[in-house]
């Protein structure tokens, strides 16, 4: 499950590092993706012969939904049966794309409360989540996040991650078609090593940092909780993770 993000980047640095072409209006920087919110992404555009930086709403819309609340219940595909969901299978087949990101949250209850944890890569550089899109009502476009099962250390946080392609797949990715077995690939730890950055657990080249933040999340996605957030995330409150 991915159910909060931060995307931080503006159109024109996104434009650069995916080598696209930005086809929407500044959305502005959020650290607390929520469903249904505008995210951007990016995929490929037939009318600008090649990759553009779009905004689509989170949470995939199939065509045949009615209300588009729906969509807050659809904001990921798991990569272990999008190819064969009668929602998803569509846009897998043939609207993929990339949500970038710098991070997410996971919760992890301990009896009556529960701790918020940002992963992130730890040297900064962007997450490239594998997407999926789709034109719902040919008004509004909008988008699922892949999930895979959780790498390394990560695991103890959440058994679920976003499914993230480094630079090399993208261009696979965006194509469409392809195998499916390929395509849904995992990362691959570079080796069983595990090694501890102050305080911070870091392993696979990310972070698992607890942040002192509100439980649940403060609302309003884009809105309010945003300036919370990012006061949060200048101050965090480190402890380790428990590798095992």
């Amino acid at each position: 499950m991915c159910g909060r993000y931060a995307t931080t980047r503006s159109e024109a640095d996104l434009s650069l590092l995916f080598d696209a072409t930005s086809v929407t209006e500044a959305l502005g920087p959020s650290w607390n993706v929520a469903p249904t919110d505008p995210v951007p992404l990016v995929r490929m555009s037939q009318r600008h012969g090649g990759r553009v930086v779009d905004a689509a709403r989170w949470g995939l819309l199939p065509p045949w939904a009615d209300d588009p609340r729906a969509g807050a219940r659809m904001i990921n595909a798991r990569a272990e049966t999008v190819a064969t969901s009668r929602a998803f299978a569509p846009s897998f087949e043939r609207r993929r794309c990339l949500v970038p990101a710098d991070g997410w949250f996971e919760w992890v209850r301990d009896g009556r409360l529960k701790q918020a944890f940002y992963m992130t890569p730890r040297d900064a550089s962007v997450l490239a989540f594998a997407g999926i899109w789709t034109m719902w009502r040919e008004q509004t476009l909008t988008c699922s996040v892949l999930t895979t099962a959780a790498l390394g250390g990560l695991a103890e946080v959440h058994d679920r991650m976003p499914l993230i392609l480094p630079r090399e797949r993208w261009p696979e990715w965006l194509a469409g078609g392809g195998d499916p077995g390929a395509l849904l690939q995992p990362l691959t730890p570079p080796s069983s090593r595990r090694s501890r950055c102050g305080r911070s657990v870091r392993t696979w080249e990310m972070c698992a940092t607890t942040v002192r933040i509100c439980s649940p999340p403060p609302s309003g996605g884009a809105g309010g909780g945003d300036a919370v957030l990012s006061d949060v995330m200048r101050t965090f409150r480190v402890s380790e993770v428990p590798l095992r």
